[in-house]
């Protein structure tokens, strides 16, 4: 398997994800950088989480328009996996590659802790080694990571299954109290209709070891290593 990690003036976590892939893959990922228009083959490609251009704008809107993201829309178009953690979950809704978008939080704070989610589906390249309704511990470090979605499109994102994580308890229940920033149904992650892109607020990266105090996030990793080798 190769990989990709797309690097922007901003990004703070592209290294954490680099250090999550290496250790999944046992080789090193290509760290491109934005401005890059092309780069060579690979099996997926990571929009890592942070402060692209500050977040200016609107998080995620002009990275979303660098150079490089032309190449990530083509490739993801043919089939080519794409996840997006964080600022990487917000440049995709900007691009249209997930649906919805992703507002200030609820209580208008920014939240840095860790948080339960539940996997919606196993049946997925990037949760084949998690069970379906399994409750995982994940970090959220984010001030806009409340999904919104019109009530069309979240009926489509259901029927489809296309809700790849929601906030909940420790014990899997989805409750309001479990809701750590407003997104509706509780919805901590997206898939596009193929399940071949995922925006994700939570970062499995920063739980992939446990020296970082714990390891919910390496299956994840070691999951999608084995879908794409």
């Amino acid at each position: 398997m190769k990989a990709a990690v797309i690097v922007f003036p901003g990004s703070n976590c592209d290294r954490d994800v680099q250090v999550a892939l290496r250790k999944a893959m046992g080789q090193e990922p290509l760290m491109v950088w934005h401005k890059e228009t092309d780069f060579d083959a690979v099996d997926l490609i990571v929009l890592p989480g942070g402060f692209s251009y500050g977040d200016y704008l609107r998080c995620g809107a002009i990275a979303a328009n660098s150079p490089v993201m032309n190449e990530v829309i083509r490739r993801a178009g043919k089939g080519v996996a794409v996840l997006g953690i964080c600022n990487g979950f917000q440049m995709l809704t900007e691009t249209g590659l997930v649906p919805g978008t992703l507002m200030r939080n609820a209580d208008l704070r920014y939240i840095c802790r860790d948080v339960d989610i539940k996997v919606e589906t196993s049946q997925s390249l990037f949760t084949a080694k998690y069970e379906q309704d399994q409750a995982i511990r994940i970090p959220v470090a984010h001030h806009d990571g409340n999904y919104f979605a019109d009530d069309d499109t979240l009926a489509a994102l259901e029927d489809r299954g296309q809700v790849a994580f929601r906030y909940c308890d420790a014990k899997g229940n989805v409750t309001p109290e479990a809701n750590p920033n407003g997104s509706q149904r509780n919805i901590a992650g997206v898939y596009n209709e193929t399940k071949t892109v995922l925006g994700l607020m939570p970062h499995p990266e920063r739980l992939a070891d446990p020296k970082l105090g714990g390891s919910d996030g390496k299956p994840f990793f070691d999951g999608l290593v084995e879908a794409l080798s």
